[in-house]
């Protein structure tokens, strides 16, 4: 149950009662001091994160059943995994906070069909009214735009905080929360907020398509599968001398530290992004020492339970393992050479494997990617030509018959004797394709410095338009605050001063953007420009009929 309070004596209040109410419901319980926290602008980042982590484990684990917030939890805090219920002790005059009270429970990843935000209604009291309507107003913003008039919320606010409601007032504050006392004016700027509202909703709504569809691009492109992604890091780990990832019977996969990196110094930082939250008071070295490392899970569960890790491209390990692995992968037991594995298709092919790499300013990697040549392999001296490339059709089923054989243990063992025959003829071999493989790496080079080129160009133009949008949102702020409306508003000293000073800013920032609308496009566009283009051989690879 999570509780918000206006104030700093409710929430203390509460926190006295309801300490008595748990001591009666459960006498002589050894988990009295944790069934209940608070949550509040005091106190630190640490014990923030330590309290969220806690509300959110799964019930069975954690003694934590009731959550009492000022409005320091109002912003930024997911709340939703086990908790569907939220009491409105008292209830900020702002329908905006109030909104977002209920958005800690009211979200994704809620595993309720049902979320229930309660406030306190005295049914005979007429000031109750207005509180209603307040209701019925942050229901309207949920449903409508996700956002109140800025018109309408500084209205209600001033109103409501300068003199509360009052009986003989409450006609009035029922037309002002239901906007029927707006002038002209007022009217029109609260309409064109509401329009601006529903095309910014539609903008949001389309720009969320676009990802889906580059989500979707990248991961064709990169191949990347929860099974890809698990067999690099598993290689990766054999190579440091660890054992692989272990799958579990519930499908997540446990991280090899007994097994592996267990007292390697070096690992221990690394290691804490895979632990359970540190506990308060625990010193580092007994949590590194008791709390092991989480299983991991390659695809997103849906949940925030802190039982396993989703691991993703930008993890700390993740970032360790495939660094090592893409610098030394290749040279593990010569295998950046010459390689032979068997295959049950009925023809001799040989691979050739090249690495191309594409780099910026400043030896930033732009792109890379593996360039394969494929072709059937006779002895030469049967050869009356060097060594054809197969045509794509070809070269799609040997690529295929090569990530089967690297897969199937079975195919890995040769026999010496076909080393021995092989080995003379790799120099040959790589001297016949490399002129192939240089040709299809060129072709590859230009198809990506096409794609780097128009990347360079998009991003450029689209920093423009947000240089631009800031230009015209700054000059609208100039234009409304200098406009004739202001003049018939009173300022006390401090707010004259403010509006001095953010005029003072805004023509700063006006000519700081007009200078970044010309560099940085220009600067974004050449981050994409390629200096250095490599192409290098990684290793040749015979696959072998098994019979035959």
């Amino acid at each position: 149950l999570l509780i918000f309070t206006e104030w700093m004596d409710t929430r203390r209040y509460l926190e006295k009662q309801l300490s008595m109410v748990l001591a009666e419901l459960v006498p002589n319980d050894p988990d009295a001091t944790n069934r209940m926290a608070t949550f509040h602008g005091g106190i630190g980042e640490e014990r923030r994160e330590e309290i969220k982590s806690a509300f959110n484990t799964d019930p069975a684990k954690h003694p934590l059943r009731l959550l009492l917030a000022t409005d320091a939890a109002r912003e930024g805090v997911n709340l939703q995994n086990h908790c569907a219920d939220l009491f409105h002790f008292d209830l900020p005059w702002n329908p905006s906070r109030l909104e977002q009270r209920n958005g800690r429970i009211d979200r994704k990843l809620q595993r309720a069909d049902v979320v229930r935000c309660h406030h306190f209604v005295f049914p005979d009291r007429p000031e109750d009214v207005v509180l209603r309507t307040l209701l019925a107003k942050t229901k309207r913003i949920h449903e409508e735009l996700g956002s109140l008039s800025q018109v309408l919320e500084n209205r209600i606010s001033k109103r409501l905080e300068q003199r509360g409601i009052r009986r003989k007032e409450i006609d009035s504050l029922r037309k002002l929360l239901d906007d029927e006392d707006l002038d002209a004016d007022a009217r029109a700027t609260f309409n064109r907020e509401l329009d601006a509202g529903r095309v910014e909703n539609v903008k949001l709504l389309t720009e969320l398509e676009v990802l889906r569809g580059l989500l979707d691009k990248s991961k064709n492109e990169l191949r990347l599968t929860p099974e890809t992604f698990e067999a690099a890091l598993s290689a990766s780990l054999e190579l440091s001398g660890s054992a692989p990832l272990k799958k579990n019977a519930d499908g997540r996969f446990d991280f090899p530290y007994d097994d592996g990196v267990r007292g390697d110094p070096s690992w221990e930082s690394t290691l804490d992004t895979l632990r359970p939250p540190r506990p308060r008071g625990v010193k580092l070295w007994d949590w590194r020492r008791e709390a092991k490392p989480r299983p991991v899970v390659f695809a997103d569960t849906g949940e925030l339970d802190a039982d396993a890790v989703h691991v993703h491209l930008e993890h700390r390990v993740v970032q360790r393992l495939l660094s090592r692995f893409m610098s030394q992968g290749f040279l593990h037991h010569d295998l950046s050479r010459a390689n032979v594995l068997h295959t049950r298709a009925p023809q001799r092919r040989v691979v050739l494997l090249g690495k191309l790499a594409l780099y910026g300013e400043g030896a930033s990697r732009l792109h890379e990617e593996i360039v394969p040549v494929t072709a059937i392999w006779t002895e030469p001296a049967m050869r009356k030509a060097p060594l054809t490339l197969m045509g794509d059709r070809g070269e799609d089923t040997t690529l295929s018959l090569l990530e089967d054989a690297l897969a199937d243990t079975s195919l890995h063992h040769v026999d010496e004797a076909l080393h021995q025959l092989l080995a003379p003829h790799v120099p040959l071999d790589v001297q016949q394709l490399l002129p192939q493989l240089k040709l299809r790496g060129d072709e590859a080079a230009a198809r990506a410095l096409a794609k780097l080129t128009e990347r360079g160009a998009v991003e450029a133009k689209e920093m423009r338009a947000v240089i631009e949008a800031q230009q015209r949102a700054i000059k609208a702020q100039q234009h409304n605050k200098d406009g004739p409306g202001q003049l018939t508003l009173e300022f006390t000293r401090e707010e004259a001063a403010q509006l001095e000073a953010d005029r003072a800013w805004w023509t700063q920032r006006l000519v700081s953007l007009a200078r970044e609308k010309e560099a940085e496009p220009l600067r974004i566009a050449r981050s994409y420009e390629v200096k250095v283009t490599r192409l290098e051989p990684l290793g040749i690879v015979y696959l072998w009929p098994t019979t035959g």
